[in-house]
C-alpha cells in the first residue's frame, strides 16, 4: 500500500503574505500545474466520450459529447488542492454543473462512485457535487482541457482535495453507502477536506 502514497514533494516555498489565507494547513502554493496520475493516460476522442448517471436513480440519464455541449456552460474561478500538499490558486475551468446533470437523473440515495475512462473511481456524498459544488469540466482557462489534465473531460470539485476530481470522467453511480474508491482504498481520507487536512485514513 505505501508504494501508492506520496507524502508531498520536497522543498520549502515561501508563500506571499496575501495568499497565505487561502492556502490550507500544509499546502504551499504552485505556479504551475503539476501532472500527477496513477496509472497511463487514456486517449479518450470526443466523439466517442459519454458521460452516464445510474445506479439508484429514478431515471438513468447519458449524454455524447454533442447533448453535453447543448447544457448550460459555467467559468468556475477556483482554487485547486493536491494531497501532494501543492495549491493553484486563482485558476479556472469551464464546463457543466452537476446541478444541471443530478436533478435529471434524480438520486435516490446520498452517495456515489465516480468512474473514469483507464478505470479510476473515487466516492463522494451526493452533497458534495449538488449545490454549486461540483462540475464536469471541458476547458482550463479558457482553452480546451489538455488531455494529461483529464481531457476532453474531468470532474471538478475545488472544495475537496483533487483526486476527488476525478480525470477523464465517464460518469457516476448513485449508491445507498459510501464505499472508497480506488485512492481511498490505498490509504487515502474517505472524504478529503483540505480544510481539515483530511489526506489518510487516520487524518
Amino acid at each position: 500500500m505505501s508504494a501508492f502514497i506520496s507524502r508531498g514533494f520536497a522543498g520549502h516555498r515561501r508563500t506571499p503574505a496575501e495568499m497565505a489565507s487561502r492556502l490550507p494547513p500544509g499546502q504551499y502554493a504552485e505556479s504551475g500545474f503539476p501532472v500527477l496520475t496513477a496509472g497511463p493516460t487514456p486517449d479518450v476522442a470526443a466523439d466517442t466520450w459519454r458521460f452516464r448517471i445510474d445506479g439508484m436513480v429514478a431515471q438513468q440519464q447519458e449524454w455524447t459529447w454533442e447533448e453535453f455541449a447543448q447544457l448550460p456552460f459555467e467559468t468556475v474561478p477556483c482554487d485547486i488542492h493536491c494531497v501532494t500538499k501543492w495549491s493553484k490558486l486563482g485558476t479556472s475551468f469551464g464546463g457543466v454543473s452537476l446541478d444541471a446533470l443530478l436533478p435529471q437523473a434524480e438520486p435516490l440515495a446520498d452517495y456515489a462512485m465516480v468512474w473514469s475512462y483507464g478505470g479510476y473511481t473515487t466516492n463522494l456524498p451526493i452533497d458534495d457535487l449538488a449545490g454549486g459544488k461540483a462540475w464536469v469540466v471541458t476547458e482550463h482557462e479558457g482553452e480546451p482541457l489538455p488531455q494529461q489534465h483529464g481531457g476532453p473531460a474531468r470532474l471538478l470539485v475545488p472544495h475537496l482535495y483533487f483526486w476527488k476530481s476525478a480525470k477523464w470522467v465517464t460518469g457516476l453511480r448513485v449508491m445507498d453507502h459510501n464505499e472508497p474508491g480506488f485512492w481511498e482504498m490505498n490509504g487515502y481520507h474517505i472524504r478529503g477536506d483540505p480544510w481539515k487536512e483530511q489526506r489518510y485514513w487516520n487524518d
